[in-house]
């Protein structure tokens, strides 16, 4: 409670601050606080995010079916970290386009895009219908692919983006899923 309130006390304070600058300074723009909460981020970060939604929540469903599926422990694991990573890093995502003011895709929305290693619908059946170590292969062989899209994304949000916390979570993505394909690889080589 103690917390609560001294976040909300510094709040105001910070409110007050502003406003009582921006109405005793001069009408120069640059100056409101609708600007300057605008400049914390840009087009790069807002596409970062809106892209990497749907992305995300496909590589969950592929997770899911995998869990479902799959025959072997090592990709049931990678499907339960993959599902771990992503689900908070969608709500995490979705969180700042609300705050940046853009709309957040709802699930589905990008489906007839086409972003880097997103799967197409027939291929989702395709997938959906193998068994077997057939499932368990063709499952780490798209997921390479589905990451591959993730981590140019993610390079490119590195390069271009302002946002700082977009761009650590674009270098954890870059991280974390250069690190899955590289096991996906080795699984598919043994």
């Amino acid at each position: 409670m103690t917390h609560v309130y001294r976040t909300t006390a510094a709040s105001a304070a910070l409110l007050v601050a502003v406003f009582g600058v921006t109405a005793c300074g001069s009408d120069s723009p640059g100056t409101s606080p609708s600007t300057s909460a605008a400049a914390a981020f840009n087009d790069a970060d807002a596409t970062f995010a809106s892209q990497m939604i749907p992305h995300h929540q496909q590589a969950v469903e592929m997770a899911d079916l995998a869990l479902r599926k799959a025959t072997t422990a090592e990709v049931k694991n990678l499907a339960t970290a993959i599902k771990a990573a992503q689900d908070p890093e969608i709500k995490q995502l979705s969180g700042w386009l609300a705050a940046w003011g853009r709309p957040v895709p709802t699930p589905g929305e990008h489906s007839g895009h086409s972003m880097a290693g997103m799967m197409g619908a027939d291929e989702l059946a395709e997938l959906s219908k193998a068994s077997g170590s057939r499932f368990d292969r063709m499952w780490m062989q798209k997921m390479i692919e589905h990451h591959q899209g993730a981590v140019a994304m993610a390079k490119t949000e590195q390069t271009t983006g302002k946002d700082p916390a977009a761009i650590a979570l674009a270098k954890k993505i870059d991280t974390a899923q250069t690190s899955e394909i590289t096991t996906m690889r080795r699984l598919l080589g043994s």
